[in-house]
C-alpha cells in the first residue's frame, strides 16, 4: 500500500506569478485525494522558492522517502516539487529506485513508466531553462 504524503510550495520570488495559495493547494489536494480515495498522512508546506537546491522541509521530505517511512507525494503540480535540476534528479532517481512508488498531481498525469518520467521532465526542463534565461 502506498503511504502518500502532501507537499504544498508558494514561491517567495515571484509573488506577482502566483496561481495557488499554500491554503488553496491543502484543500485541492484535500478533494483531490477524497476523489481518487487516497490517504494522505501529512501535510508539508514550504513558503521557497524551488529554483535553487536546499530547501528544508523539501529536504525532509527525501529523507522520509529515503528511510522508507513514506513511499508516495500528492503535490499540485511537479513545478511544486522541483525547478532545479538537482531536486528533480532526486525525485527520478526516487522513483527508479522504488523508493518513491508513485507520485499524483490534480493538475499533471504521471505514471512510472519511462514515459510517464519523461512527461514529468518536461515541466522541469522548462522551469530551468527559464530559470537560466532570467540570468542572462
Amino acid at each position: 500500500m502506498v503511504k502518500y504524503i502532501a507537499y504544498c510550495r508558494k514561491s517567495t520570488d515571484e509573488k506577482d506569478k502566483q496561481i495557488m495559495s499554500i491554503d488553496q493547494q491543502i484543500e485541492e489536494l484535500k478533494r483531490f485525494a477524497e476523489k481518487d480515495n487516497l490517504e494522505i498522512s501529512e501535510f508539508l508546506t514550504e513558503a521557497e522558492t524551488a529554483k535553487i537546491p536546499g530547501r528544508p522541509v523539501f529536504n525532509h521530505l527525501i529523507s522520509l522517502i529515503e528511510k522508507g517511512l513514506i513511499n508516495g507525494i500528492i503535490s499540485w503540480h511537479p513545478d511544486r516539487l522541483a525547478r532545479n535540476s538537482i531536486d528533480g534528479g532526486k525525485i527520478i532517481y526516487l522513483i527508479d529506485t522504488g523508493k518513491l512508488e508513485s507520485l499524483k498531481f490534480p493538475s499533471f498525469w504521471f505514471e512510472n513508466t519511462p514515459q510517464g518520467k519523461f512527461m514529468l521532465s518536461i515541466p522541469l526542463y522548462r522551469e530551468i531553462r527559464n530559470y537560466f534565461k532570467s540570468q542572462r
